[in-house]
């Protein structure tokens, strides 16, 4: 872990430049500033309390009768959804660094920036951490898209990591600093008997027996829960040999398989062995966001571009896995801003932003037929076998399935 802390704090003592020269002659620039936190405040600041309404974007997960909120970087909130209709609002754990969570039994595993914690919730009114897993993870916040320059002066100390940055005006760097900024811009990378919950389709965590797997930008993080109060980092399995470099986005798991989606593609990943999985094959894109799902012998993969995702054309690519080893493109459907996707009984849903929820048919995996756009801002989804919980901007939507690819709204969360 020392080796990649000292690589992140060489990442972010590097600045951005911007190579237009009509800029040059501005006297000022915006300038990404980091945030930085100490671990002590950051662990000290973990605590469980009553329930609360939260501002943030975040995930959906589901285990049980509970439905799991994950706020981004402010915290946990946790729904009693026995009556999908009537959602009680019972706990929130407040977690600054939390990305996303796991469930296995009556245990809870979620990040907290570089740590990994591990809750007991078998009882709801009484969650407590059991178990925490120092430095751990790889945290990297995201780079502010509007920077044209990175503050190198600010660097974080001895216990100190970079949590997210703040975008300010700065005198434009010229001279000496220049040289500093390009020198730097060279270097910039920006089935168990215990209940085990389902996570939307933008999941970084899953579980597979007694191994836990996140993953970071480029590796698989293995960790042994077999006793969950006495977690432990494993190993780190890198995956840049194996993927030629694409960074990993979303973890999805079938039964001893995992599926990768990553800005290159999707990838497969044997884990019959929990503790050693190896890669096995993929199927690549050009440089796009793409969550997948997987039913039987089908992956259902969304492919976004603009912005920060790249330049392939917005699209759902339908691939054929029953050969884990040699994936097959079955069909391309074209349609915008997709993000978040779920499958379920032949009917697929994608979540397409302000371009509402989509509803295709997808008995034929070779021609998936759109048959229902609903209008609503979302971008994930989870298809219960019961109902349908759809996350969009700071709501929770729960729909029962009607006939003819149609859905009856049950409840709203407001977050």
């Amino acid at each position: 872990m020392k080796k990649i802390t000292m690589l992140i704090a060489a990442v972010f003592a590097m600045t951005l430049l911007s190579c237009n020269s009509d800029d040059a002659s501005e006297e000022t620039a915006k300038f990404a500033v980091p945030v930085v936190k100490s671990l002590q405040e950051i662990r000290s600041s973990v605590s469980v309390g009553t329930a609360r309404q939260t501002h943030s974007d975040g995930k959906i997960y589901v285990v049980a009768d509970y439905l799991f909120y994950i706020a981004k970087e402010s915290g946990i909130h946790i729904f009693n959804n026995a009556n999908p209709a009537t959602p009680a609002n019972i706990a929130f754990i407040n977690l600054e660094g939390v990305h996303d969570i796991s469930v296995k039994g009556d245990y809870l595993f979620a990040d907290n920036y570089v740590d990994l914690l591990v809750f007991d919730i078998s009882d709801m009114q009484n969650i407590t951490l059991v178990k925490t897993v120092e430095n751990a993870i790889v945290f990297t916040p995201a780079y502010p898209e509007d920077a044209e320059f990175y503050d190198y002066t600010v660097v974080p100390g001895e216990g100190e990591i970079i949590t997210g940055f703040t975008v300010e005006w700065q005198q434009r760097p010229e001279g000496q600093e220049i040289f500093l900024a390009e020198n730097a811009l060279a270097g910039f990378d920006s089935a168990n008997s215990a209940a085990i919950g389902t996570g939307g389709s933008y999941a970084r965590f899953q579980i597979n027996n007694n191994a836990l797997y996140t993953i970071d930008a480029y590796k698989l993080n293995v960790f042994n829960i077999t006793n969950p109060e006495d977690t432990f980092f494993d190993k780190e399995v890198y995956m840049t040999q194996w993927f030629g470099g694409g960074e990993f986005e979303t973890l999805f798991i079938q039964k001893e398989t995992l599926f990768v989606g990553s800005t290159t593609g999707m990838y497969t990943v044997d884990a019959t062995d929990e503790f050693n999985p190896y890669f096995v094959s993929g199927f690549s894109h050009a440089t796009a966001c793409d969550p997948v799902v997987v039913f039987g012998n089908t992956a259902y993969i969304t492919v976004r571009g603009g912005s920060s995702c790249g330049a392939i054309e917005d699209q759902v690519n339908v691939i054929d896995v029953t050969d884990i080893s040699n994936p097959i493109l079955l069909s391309t459907y074209l349609l915008d801003q997709p993000y978040g996707l779920g499958i379920k009984n032949g009917i697929l849903y994608v979540a397409c932003g302000t371009n509402g929820l989509k509803v295709f048919n997808a008995v034929n995996s070779t021609n998936l037929v759109l048959e229902n756009t609903y209008a609503l801002d979302v971008k994930d989804v989870i298809p219960l076998d019961s109902h349908l919980i759809v996350v969009g901007n700071n709501t929770i939507t729960q729909f029962g399935y009607g006939p003819n690819f149609t859905l009856t709204q049950l409840s709203q969360i407001n977050l």
